[in-house]
């Protein structure tokens, strides 16, 4: 198999997987959930989560039994290996919009070979949303995407994409002053997968983080902004890997300007 082959069944098969957790979560969705917290008030997770990374771990393991897999939930690794295959999945992106009733979250897949991403997906089924990279490029639902042409600060939605713990909230109020002194507008919907997506689409011209973000929340998502022609990287402005101190994802355009905010945040 050449490694073209090989990466775009890599690609179909992360596909399948995040299909066969959206589907899962979904089933769930508006429903009578029992409710568990983690690590805070707003760090939650449901039956619904566990059983969606059961059902993509299934379908990788159909294809891929020996690969490694990086999750959020159960007993998956929580590093992304530095050499070789892996698998990094996040069941339910956006619990909480999820537990609410929002239909703001979706199941990411991305299959990683020395930890850079050769496909990925993320499914948002309550929004019949589908985000895939490869084979052939990046899609939504099925239509070639790119990032916007929007190179005017003042005339672009950025979105200061994870949430401070509470003895950080002095660094929300930062990242707030930071955005709106420099942009049109701002959104924040509490799926980083989902507005990474928005970003590679043109729903969004940035997303902005000072905070080092679990691989599960982003990888998928870094992959839709670059292959749709966006820019990644991290608070140095150098180029964003699974590890990286911050993110800051844009359309290019505005890429220096979100990477001053995201650098003001913490001072």
């Amino acid at each position: 198999m050449s490694e073209r082959e090989s990466t775009d069944r890599r690609a179909e098969v992360a596909l399948r997987a995040a299909n066969a957790g959206a589907e899962i979560a979904a089933e769930s969705f508006r429903a009578d959930l029992e409710v568990e917290f983690k690590d805070g008030k707003t760090d939650v997770v449901t039956q619904a989560d566990k059983d969606a990374q059961v059902a993509v771990v299934d379908v990788v393991r159909e294809t891929f039994p020996d690969d490694p897999i990086v999750g959020e939930e159960n007993d998956a690794l929580k590093r992304v290996p530095e050499e070789g295959p892996a698998w990094i999945v996040d069941p339910i992106d956006g619990t909480n919009n999820y537990v609410a009733g929002s239909r703001a979250f979706g199941t990411a897949v991305a299959a990683v070979v020395d930890g850079e991403p050769v496909g990925a997906a993320t499914v948002c089924p309550a929004l019949a949303d589908t985000y895939r990279v490869g084979p052939g490029g990046p899609f939504l639902n099925g239509d070639s995407l790119s990032v916007s042409d929007r190179t005017d600060p003042e005339a672009s939605t950025v979105c200061p994409t994870f949430w401070w713990d509470y003895h950080q909230r002095d660094q929300y109020a930062a990242a707030a002053e930071a955005l709106v002194t420099r942009f049109g507008d701002i959104r924040r919907h509490g799926c980083a997968q989902l507005e990474l997506g928005m970003v590679a689409s043109g729903s969004l011209e940035g997303v902005v983080t000072n905070l080092q973000a679990n691989p599960w929340d982003t990888v998928a998502g870094v992959a839709l902004v670059r292959e749709a022609g966006g820019v990644v990287t991290d608070l140095k402005g150098e180029r964003w890997r699974h590890d990286s101190e911050g993110l800051v994802a844009s359309n290019g355009g505005i890429h220096d300007e979100l990477l001053e905010a995201a650098r003001q945040i913490t001072g």
